[in-house]
């Protein structure tokens, strides 16, 4: 008998303040344009969180969405994991806040932190833990405010970034067709200072600005990603073309692009997002995953690749039967 991860439902949040890349220019004076940012990143708008509100808050939302989609109620969840960097507080955990809300009193939450990969290594340790045994049903949300860590007078970061969060249930069930097949999980330390926050509670004492050598980034990115796709279905013995769609990390188009011409996809097998509510860190897999379930496109007994890659650095990836 095999345990299996099933994606039991699927739901995402994104704040009601949009905002348009005319405005960079025209309320914060920034030297740009809607046609460089759409050229250089395919991004056309973004949402903001409002004055007061949380991560927990776009959390809690993304999750009452994925509970509804699996009509589901909440004593059925044994776990809360929160992927995010950007927490209410620095403790207590963004999940507790989630989990206090939603009435849960009983199982455990807390949060899992590898930035724009934080999904992904959330997928992987529900995974490994519901197969294991110590859980059963898994509510995984990723949530991120990344508004309040920009240097709004950077244009080369804070035109690429927006604030949302999404979420998936995960369940075991015995000898199941659908689920997860198959997760990989990376890291590597070296490259740290090409993307970071320059600010933490036991450095500065501060919460600090997102920094980023952008170019660096993308050729760290498009390699990693292609190789670790590429790992992941070979170790499940799939072939890349094969698999139904790709659900990538939305940061930026030109990534996303490169990537698929150097695994040889086709453009309408890979799911992009990206233009609607920019990069979300780690909350940018399910609001794209979500956007592709609720348009018709993805459908049960699709197989689906997850991956992403961020900060750290770090990146993964997750093939899965939905």
């Amino acid at each position: 008998m095999t345990i299996k991860a099933v994606v039991r439902g699927i739901g995402s949040y994104l704040p009601d303040r949009v905002m348009e890349n005319a405005e960079f220019a025209a309320e914060l004076g920034l030297e740009t344009s809607d046609a460089w940012i759409r050229e250089r990143t395919g991004i056309k708008r973004r949402h903001i969180a409002a004055e007061g509100q949380t991560t927990s808050d776009l959390g809690f939302k993304a999750a009452e969405k994925a509970l509804a989609h699996a009509d589901m109620d909440i004593s059925e969840i044994d776990l809360i994991l929160v992927a995010t960097s950007t927490p209410d507080l620095t403790f207590p955990s963004t999940a507790t806040m989630i989990q206090h809300r939603m009435g849960m009193k009983h199982g455990a939450a807390f949060d899992v932190q590898a930035v724009c990969s934080g999904f992904l290594y959330g997928i992987h340790l529900a995974n490994a833990l519901i197969q294991s045994g110590a859980h059963r049903t898994v509510l995984l949300i990723g949530a991120e405010t990344f508004s309040r860590i920009l240097d709004w007078e950077d244009r080369g970061t804070c035109v690429l970034f927006g604030d949302g969060a999404g979420a998936i249930i995960l369940q075991g069930q015995n000898d199941a067709e659908a689920g997860v097949i198959h997760s990989i999980i990376r890291s590597n330390g070296e490259h740290r200072d090409m993307l970071y926050v320059d600010g933490g509670p036991s450095s500065t004492g501060t919460v600090g600005k997102l920094r980023m050598l952008g170019n660096a980034v993308f050729k760290h990115a498009v390699t990693d990603i292609a190789g670790i796709i590429k790992t992941c279905a070979e170790e499940a013995e799939y072939d890349v073309p094969t698999i139904d769609w790709f659900v990538p990390h939305q940061a930026n188009q030109r990534i996303l692009t490169a990537v698929a011409r150097k695994l040889k996809l086709k453009p309408e097998q890979v799911v992009s997002t990206v233009s609607e509510h920019a990069n979300t860190s780690a909350a940018s897999v399910p609001l794209a995953w979500d956007a592709a379930v609720r348009d018709g496109r993805i459908k049960r007994g699709d197989t689906v690749m997850l991956e992403a890659f961020g900060g750290g650095f770090t990146w993964g990836a997750c093939l899965l039967q939905y």
